[in-house]
């Protein structure tokens, strides 16, 4: 969060301009980010969010343009227009694109800020219309070190729930918390960020898959098994884009298997993994097993630490098994390799997935996250880079 506020300051900051894109799950920040910067910057700002345009979003975005412009001309350091929740407007990448080449063509002071809910939806917009012309700053979860900062969080308090901003205060009332989860993030992200802009011909299934995907975080599941636990009728391709669809609205992915192949990789069964523990929390069973959950949530805390840290650096992030041997998780950065296995307990156990990969590649590293390994609180607050090799 922090930085993604110096690094929008900077951008707003500099000659060259570009459109700058906020872009992540819900109820991260991403607001709550503009606002604070707009309080920083020495220049007139407008703010509109597209909650509810009318008839004609459309006419909604060039009137909040035409405003921004007016201020831009207005002052001698031009100005700053943020437009939130900007993919609900239909076809807006293209109107982003005729406005912002007027106002180049014109050399109109007015720097653009664009926030979305899910940079997934947000992608095809930029890349099909606004290639060359815009920045993305991804806003993640929060981790593990931000909601310590911010509520005090203990890490057994992160791992149990999760790193969502508006939910921390709620804990200590489960039932207001749950039903925040559920109705504030959870369906209103399927509802408004899959569903209501994405074509799916088979919603139940991909609330089934969600749903799936948050019970068994942390395994490897084949597709196949996968529509036969949730005996639902589809097929693996159907699947595969529903995990992609959600994946990219920050609720549940699936990590590709290392094989040092990319073809096979791309094939191969994924580890589901839920992209927040309060998604888990919310969704577990009633008589679930607790030491079970337990080991899952901490696999899942590493997990989407890793996940993060992969977004921001440009590391590969995997698994990996051969025979019945498995690696928790791959971190992969040009040649240098780092494997990981997670525990939950203390028990002194053997680590034959490791020792086999460390077989097949001498030089990589390993390392063991909890049990007599590196504590899980110290790794969840270090840099994942800091892992691979000098």
């Amino acid at each position: 969060m922090r930085k993604a506020s110096s690094v929008l300051l900077q951008r707003l900051g500099q000659q060259r301009r570009f459109v700058q894109v906020l872009a992540g799950p819900r109820q991260v920040g991403k607001t709550t980010l503009a606002l604070q910067v707009r309080e920083k910057l020495a220049m007139p700002t407008h703010y509109a969010a597209a909650d509810a345009v009318g008839t004609s979003p459309s006419a909604w975005l060039e009137t909040e343009w035409e405003k921004g412009r007016a201020l831009a001309g207005q002052s001698p350091k031009g100005a700053v227009l943020f437009l939130d929740e900007v993919q609900k407007i239909p076809d807006w990448s293209s109107l982003v694109k005729k406005l912002w080449d007027e106002d180049t063509r014109r050399r109109r002071p007015l720097r653009t800020v664009l926030l979305g809910s899910s940079q997934l939806l947000l992608m095809s917009g930029l890349t099909e219309s606004l290639a060359g012309r815009f920045e993305l700053i991804p806003v993640p979860h929060w981790s593990f070190s931000e909601m310590r900062e911010a509520f005090g969080f203990t890490v057994d308090e992160f791992v149990q729930w999760g790193g969502y901003p508006g939910a921390a205060p709620l804990i200590s009332d489960r039932p207001r918390w749950l039903a925040y989860i559920r109705d504030s993030l959870i369906e209103t992200t399927v509802s408004r960020d899959i569903l209501y802009l994405v074509r799916v011909d088979k919603p139940a299934l991909l609330r089934r898959l969600f749903e799936l995907g948050c019970l068994y975080s942390g395994q490897v599941l084949t597709y196949q098994r996968m529509l036969g636990q949730m005996q639902e009728r589809g097929n693996v391709v159907t699947l595969a884009h529903y995990l992609e669809l959600l994946g990219g609205a920050g609720l549940l992915t699936g990590l590709d298997r290392y094989s040092g192949s990319r073809v096979s990789r791309r094939g191969s069964s994924p580890k589901l993994l839920a992209l927040n523990n309060a998604l888990i929390t919310a969704l577990r069973p009633d008589d679930a097993e607790e030491l079970e959950v337990r080991g899952r949530l901490i696999e899942t805390a590493v997990g989407a630490h890793l996940l993060r840290g992969a977004e921001a650096s440009g590391f590969e992030l995997s698994w990996w098994r051969e025979a019945n041997r498995e690696v928790d998780f791959v971190m992969r950065k040009g040649r240098s390799l780092v494997a990981i296995e997670v525990k939950s307990g203390r028990r002194r156990d053997s680590l034959p997935g490791l020792d086999l990969f460390a077989g097949r590649h001498p030089t990589a590293r390993r390392l063991l996250v909890g049990g007599d390994g590196i504590d899980l609180e110290d790794f969840l607050l270090a840099d994942p880079e800091r892992w691979f090799p000098d």
